[in-house]
């Protein structure tokens, strides 16, 4: 099975690898002015420039790869009827009657939101149950917090 994202999750993974690419010069301007300070056996600056480049590559590298595997899946051309991949949802939380509104994403493109939007991975318990129910369905999940109920009360 294809490890889905959404389209505004692969932008915002290739903000990231942007942002990455663009402080790589600064990066190397410090490896290299650390580089000139003597004695690399015993230049911390160097050391740590160099792990900081390390990390910086690592990073790239792993989010370059991820977006290669990833199949972009535009939650708009699907229906509305069940909660799929990239749907929103109102829940209520029984007995207590809380609302929340869930986004069901990816599991690389969970990031914290301007609103009071939560996203939830389809791979997390949460997101396991929410698959296939319909509007007004309750059901029950075993979060880790221990089991919690609810009911769907609208897709979009």
């Amino acid at each position: 099975m294809a490890n889905y994202i959404t389209p505004e999750g692969m932008r915002m993974l290739r903000l990231k690898i942007n942002e990455l690419i663009e402080e790589r010069p600064e990066i190397i301007k410090q490896v290299v002015a650390a580089r000139e300070l003597g004695d690399l056996s015993e230049n911390a600056e160097y050391h740590a420039a160099r792990e900081k480049q390390r990390n910086l590559e690592n990073e790239l590298d792993r989010l370059q790869n991820k977006t290669a595997l990833l199949k972009v899946l535009d939650p708009d051309t699907l229906p509305k009827d069940a909660v799929r991949f990239g749907a929103f949802i109102e829940l209520t939380e029984l007995p207590d009657r809380i609302n929340f509104t869930y986004h069901l994403v990816g599991v690389d493109e969970v990031y914290d939101r301007d609103d009071n939007i939560v996203q939830v991975s389809v791979a997390s318990p949460l997101g396991k149950a929410l698959i296939g129910k319909k509007p007004n369905e309750e059901f029950v999940v075993q979060a880790p917090k221990g089991e919690r109920r609810l009911i769907i009360n609208r897709i979009y």
